[in-house]
């Protein structure tokens, strides 16, 4: 009996349960219903007032004045507002107009784009492009043979001498007055910087240990001396940099810097494609721009924007951000990519950009010195139709919009995510013909973007960075990592020869340290030529074995 009573609760319990949720069902029935009619009362009067407006209008038309095609006029509204039937319809702001078969947007800065159809030719005639591909200039070609010329030509003699120069002016003021050192040893201290960065020892006392060191290192300088350089090591005069910083964040490093720079720009004359990006190089010293990427894989470090070829990776220029400056202007972007684009203007390249730096005024200003942009953009510009940022895409869908010169290519590759593409070098927009449907714009974008990425990884990869509590010594590193990428590209376009890398940074640490090495043998056999004998065998003896340690020391290095 309990067990019956409890099986009738039960249901009964099921059947109330039944009626709340069909009570519930009718509410929403009755409520979508009454919502669709009063979206359709709404509509209906739109329809009166536009119909009211556009009679007013077909009136006043002269039908001389007329070019004889139809008007239409198209409303804009949410269809997830609601309005009550008692209620007069608030006016809606105007964000289209359809004129024929084009519809017109107006953006927040005023900018006026018009939707297009893809596959279809747009207004504008894009620039001649540039056709030729990268390759060094005459001057490049003239002056490299091999390794080290190619290296000198970014590390040129006078950045060396100027480096010798205020290098030995802060050891005779703070250690010896007769402290000196040649070009020939400063060059060998960049082969056992560079050499570094290819052995990965993890301390500096480990490259000349007696088990794990480098016979490379070990025979071109005592670890002692180079500890002696690296503490001395500047870039410029310390008594006149105080008035400098002034007015100049970088001075510790500008004319060591700025030659080298130099350099870059105007030894190799890049493709069409030209990418601008940022570089972190990673250092945790002290300094008023030193920047923390979340991103990155070393999260602290210096960071410089980059323009770099697409196709050889060769860094054609670069600037370092040196962070916040009260008297900055608010289009800094716009100005960090005409910078660095400055050389390679009115040739009809074009440059690739990311988020931070991708906007319509950039293109505009690109155009204007005959430079093509592709490049992805923030939505939340000003300059961007507002209609494109809604969220109920399907996937690998597709809009266009178009204005002077430029057009914006939405892409959707997921629902409910956008990609926005702003492009000053496309006429044609057209998908290509797989499932996802992707635009051209968005497949040339993702394979242009990766110029300074690619490049990033190539100087990480043997990068000569080490602990360094000195700013411009990680700056110096950076440097030295750039002319050896750089002068790597040189060598193998003015040769003609193919080599790895690895054996390219090998056999130039050599050639540097080549001068300082056969000058150390000279002074030793001069020594050994002065040393007085003594009687008997045993002065011979000592000669031949300093002698086989000199030709050892040698066959090491």
């Amino acid at each position: 009996m309990p067990s019956q009573r409890l099986r009738v609760r039960i249901l009964q319990e099921q059947d109330a349960s039944e009626l709340r949720r069909e009570g519930m069902r009718s509410v929403e029935e009755r409520s979508e219903r009454g919502a669709r009619e009063r979206r359709e009362r709404t509509k209906m009067q739109r329809r009166l007032i536009t119909q009211q407006a556009l009679d007013m209008i077909l009136s006043e038309v002269d039908p001389i004045d007329s070019d004889g095609e139809e008007l239409h006029l198209q409303l804009s509204s949410d269809s997830d507002s609601e309005l009550s039937s008692d209620e007069e319809p608030a006016p809606q702001p105007k964000k289209r107009a359809r004129f024929g078969t084009e519809e017109t947007e107006t953006a927040k800065d005023g900018t006026v784009w018009h939707e297009e159809q893809l596959g279809k030719p747009l207004d504008f005639t894009p620039i001649e492009a540039y056709a030729a591909d990268g390759e060094p200039t005459a001057k490049a070609k003239s002056n490299i043979a091999s390794r080290l010329q190619s290296f000198l030509c970014f590390i040129t003699p006078e950045m060396l001498r100027t480096i010798q120069r205020w290098t030995t002016q802060h050891a005779t003021q703070t250690e010896h007055s007769d402290w000196f050192m040649d070009l020939a040893e400063l060059m060998a201290f960049i082969a056992i910087v560079i050499l570094r960065g290819l052995t990965k020892r993890p301390s500096l006392r480990d490259c000349w240990s007696a088990h794990l060191g480098n016979p490379h290192i070990i025979g071109i300088m005592s670890r002692n001396r180079f500890q002696n350089i690296m503490q001395h090591l500047r870039f410029d005069d310390k008594f006149t940099r105080e008035d400098r910083a002034k007015t100049d964040t970088f001075a510790a490093m500008s004319d060591v810097w700025g030659s080298f720079v130099t350099n870059c720009s105007t030894l190799y004359n890049p493709g069409r494609h030209i990418t601008v990006g940022e570089q972190l190089f990673p250092s945790k010293t002290r300094c008023c721009f030193l920047q923390y990427i979340a991103t990155k894989p070393d999260k602290f470090g210096i960071k410089f924007w980059v323009a770099c070829d697409l196709k050889s990776k060769y860094i054609c220029n670069v600037l370092p951000c040196l962070g916040k400056n009260s008297s900055r202007s608010s289009g800094e972007s716009e100005t960090v990519v005409m910078r660095l684009m400055k050389p390679f203007l009115d040739k009809g390249r074009n440059v690739t950009t990311d988020n931070i730096f991708t906007s319509l005024p950039l293109a505009q200003r690109l155009l204007e010195r005959k430079t093509t942009i592709l490049g992805a953009v923030n939505k939340n510009r000003r300059e961007i139709p507002q209609s494109t940022k809604r969220m109920d895409r399907k996937e690998f869908t597709t809009e266009l919009f178009s204005t002077a010169g430029a057009t914006i290519t939405v892409y959707a590759p997921k629902r409910k995510k956008a990609v926005y593409v702003l492009s000053s070098m496309h006429s044609l927009v057209q998908t290509e013909d797989t499932t996802k449907r992707k635009p051209n714009t968005v497949t040339l974008y993702n394979t242009t973007k990766r110029g300074v990425d690619e490049m990033e990884q190539m100087l990480r990869e043997y990068s000569v960075r080490s602990g360094t509590r000195r700013w411009p010594v990680a700056v110096f590193y950076n440097m030295i990592d750039m002319a050896a990428l750089n002068a790597h590209v040189l060598y193998q376009a003015c040769t003609g020869k193919q080599e790895r890398r690895v054996k390219f940074l090998v056999e130039l640490a050599r050639e540097l340290a080549h001068c300082h090495v056969a000058a150390k043998k000279e002074q030793r056999e001069e020594m050994l030529r002065k040393q007085p004998s003594t009687p008997g065998t045993r002065a011979l003896c000592q000669v031949r074995v300093q002698q086989a340690v000199v030709g050892s020391v040698e066959a090491g290095a």
